[in-house]
């Protein structure tokens, strides 16, 4: 009913975080997800928190239940997925297709590093407070404070941050309102 833009499709099952928890997406639930959203226009968000995740958002473009350019976050950190070391993160780039678009976060204090290093890999940056609470050591973080500093670590690096009508217009998104 509120026809969002964007949602968040997590492309595997996976030991989440220090919890006893198992995020549990078998690939039943994903294809019936990926397709209940592609029928509604609603873009996926791929988060991939490994390589594997990688491999089933390709196949699930591939059995055409997800369209083609695809956007994925390449989900860093979260233990115990995909490691926040370059090595990892580089194999998770050189894994998405060509004509995807790419983010990538890191957590907590990795947050800003992985602003940089999604850009160096021409890729787009995520940041916020699901992913990091504190500003500096000590300093919880307000979410606007978290876009100040990844904006002053794009632009001194030579790149862009862009507004929502760009976004919009790169990923093909149409704005709507709710049902």
């Amino acid at each position: 009913e509120c026809l969002p833009e964007i949602c968040t499709l997590d492309c595997g099952t996976m030991n989440f975080a220090e919890a006893d928890y198992v995020m549990t997406n078998t690939p039943g639930m994903l294809t019936a997800m990926g397709r209940m959203m592609t029928e509604l226009g609603v873009k996926p968000e791929i988060e991939a928190f490994d390589t594997g995740h990688l491999w089933y958002a390709k196949q699930l473009v591939k059995d055409g239940v997800l369209g083609s350019p695809a956007l994925v976050q390449l989900c860093m950190g979260v233990p115990w997925g995909a490691p926040d070391d370059l090595n990892t993160f580089m194999a998770m780039v050189n894994n998405v297709p060509d004509d995807w678009t790419f983010s990538a976060f890191g957590l907590g204090r990795h947050q800003m590093a992985y602003v940089a290093a999604s850009v160096l890999a021409g890729g787009n940056v995520r940041v916020g407070l699901e992913d990091n609470l504190w500003l500096d050591k000590g300093v919880l973080a307000e979410n606007w404070q978290l876009v100040e500093r990844a904006g002053t670590i794009i632009e001194n690096m030579g790149a862009r941050v862009i507004g929502p009508a760009q976004v919009r217009e790169q990923l093909g998104l149409t704005k709507r309102a709710a049902a």
